[in-house]
């Protein structure tokens, strides 16, 4: 089904553009919501119009977001989340926590505009903000350990340990050994000995 975005719909695309949708997707929300408009032969002809009228405007608009994304120029964020000695991390890094490490630095966006896949693991990740149907910045995200000194103490411990259990049970089994050489060997009594 196709049908024309009234406004941006992250995902799925901008307004007026003239998107292919699930039937059910189009008639149960999009259009009902006012978001969207079937996309007939009448309202193809309508949206051409007002995109030739608006044509300045639409310049405008970009414009204004080119500008927008200037703010983003050098931009890297470093966010720093609690994390299992494994490095998997305790929830997820997405981005409701790059629209707050943005605001740190002074920079306002809406939440609504910025998309990232969640991050579960330290390493690098991408979120993108989308300004305008033509203008989106990349930021680089690096997630990071927030309790990293914890994490290194727990390691070197648990290695310690590891290292420690061996020369242990290397004492223990050499006692062992040794118990049993001190014990005197029992003679089999003489009557099995004639049996055999």
């Amino acid at each position: 089904m196709q049908i024309i975005l009234k406004e941006d719909i992250i995902g799925l695309g901008y307004k007026n553009d003239i998107v292919e949708v699930k039937p059910g997707y189009g008639r149960n929300f999009l259009i009902p919501t006012g978001k969207a408009v079937l996309a007939t032969p009448s309202a193809k002809k309508v949206l051409a119009e007002n995109l030739r009228q608006q044509a300045q405007k639409l310049e405008r608009q970009k414009a204004a977001a080119q500008e927008k994304a200037k703010a983003f120029e050098g931009v890297a964020l470093e966010i720093a989340t609690k994390v299992s000695t494994t490095g998997v991390a305790y929830g997820s890094v997405g981005a409701a926590q790059v629209v707050e490490a943005l605001k740190a630095l002074g920079i306002e966006v809406d939440r609504k505009i910025v998309t990232m896949k969640e991050a579960k693991k330290l390493g690098d990740y991408e979120a993108v903000v989308h300004f305008h149907k033509e203008v989106e910045v990349k930021v680089p995200v690096k997630v990071i350990a927030e309790n990293a000194e914890e994490l290194a103490a727990e390691k070197a411990a648990k290695k310690a340990q590891k290292e420690e259990k061996p020369a242990e049970e290397a004492a223990e089994a050499v006692e062992e050994t040794v118990e049993q050489a001190e014990q005197p060997v029992e003679e089999a009594p003489a009557e099995e000995a004639a049996a055999e």
